[in-house]
């Protein structure tokens, strides 16, 4: 079977794309710059401009491409979060019409910052008023361009991730300071940390693919938040280094700009439909998590 992914050579998107290499999957991955990748046995790299009715029959088109939420949050970098995944998922939306048969599903990316933040609501795909922050916005425009390929007749999967923890993303960052005994809580601590690890993000999203009941919002998370106190206090002890140190969110902003919203503030969310369709996570308490990824760092 045949799966279209965009994204395929970011942190998530090149996770996925060996977990379905693997499970007997073809990828075609769709990229500006094909020419820079070499193809493999299970992989084929092409350009936008790869003419659709020349594909074989996709089971799913997989969107996770955009400009990286990571960097100094200027105006430019802002309107190149939003911008990037609004024209490239109207590129992918146009991409299907164009294909010689329809995809079974199409997956889009989308962020649990779909939500805004709260330190005591919880959320969860019946949660359906977005956000009024920054990130809610983009989250709720990418998924309204994405909706455009129902007029197709398919069935959509808008992913929210939290915070993907494995070797890429925002857990290397994280264990840094740990690493060289500063580690400590960020700002207040009290903001919630929806992470999931990288595996089960894989499985998540290729379970969404392979069962029809599954449609509309799903967050990809683990079903046990933490606190960033709690978080950065288990980090330090899977790494055997002191908690002590905490870093005033003042220092965030000065470093990040707005980008330390990503830091300090945070959401606490369910995954509640995958629960419901009896998904069974691999890695759903955190300090597991740390603990095998922490194994695979040192290999």
């Amino acid at each position: 079977m045949n799966v279209l992914l965009t994204g395929g050579t970011g942190f998530i998107g090149q996770a996925l794309s060996n977990y379905l290499s693997e499970h007997n999957y073809y990828v075609y991955i769709l990229t500006r710059s094909p020419q820079k990748h070499t193809n493999t046995n299970g992989v084929t790299f092409i350009g936008y401009d790869h003419p659709a009715e020349q594909l074989p029959p996709m089971k799913a088109v997989i969107n996770l491409a955009g400009e990286s939420l990571f960097g100094y949050w200027t105006k430019t970098k802002k309107e190149a979060i939003l911008t990037s995944r609004i024209q490239i998922t109207e590129k992918i939306v146009t991409f299907i019409e164009k294909l010689p048969q329809l995809p079974e599903v199409f997956i889009s990316g989308s962020a649990v910052g779909y939500y805004g933040t709260s330190n005591d609501l919880m959320f969860s795909e019946n949660t359906t008023t977005p956000g009024e922050d920054f990130l809610a916005k983009v989250a709720t425009k990418w998924e309204n361009i994405a909706k455009q390929a129902e007029k197709s007749g398919i069935r959509i999967v808008f992913t929210r991730f939290g915070v993907v923890l494995g070797h890429g993303g925002a857990l290397p960052m994280m264990r840094l300071p740990v690493q060289l005994g500063v580690g400590g809580k960020i700002g207040s601590g009290e903001q919630w940390i929806s992470w999931v690890h990288i595996e089960d993000a894989v499985r998540l999203i290729t379970f969404c693919m392979e069962n029809t009941a599954i449609s509309g919002a799903v967050n990809i998370t683990a079903p046990h938040p933490k606190q960033n106190k709690v978080f950065m206090r288990t980090l330090a002890k899977v790494l055997k280094r002191p908690y002590w140190l905490p870093v005033p969110s003042l220092f965030m902003y000065a470093a990040l700009g707005e980008m330390a919203e990503l830091i300090t503030k945070g959401q606490y969310v369910i995954p509640k439909k995958a629960l419901d369709h009896s998904f069974s996570f691999s890695f759903p308490y955190l300090e597991e998590a740390l603990r095998q990824l922490h194994h695979s760092f040192d290999e």
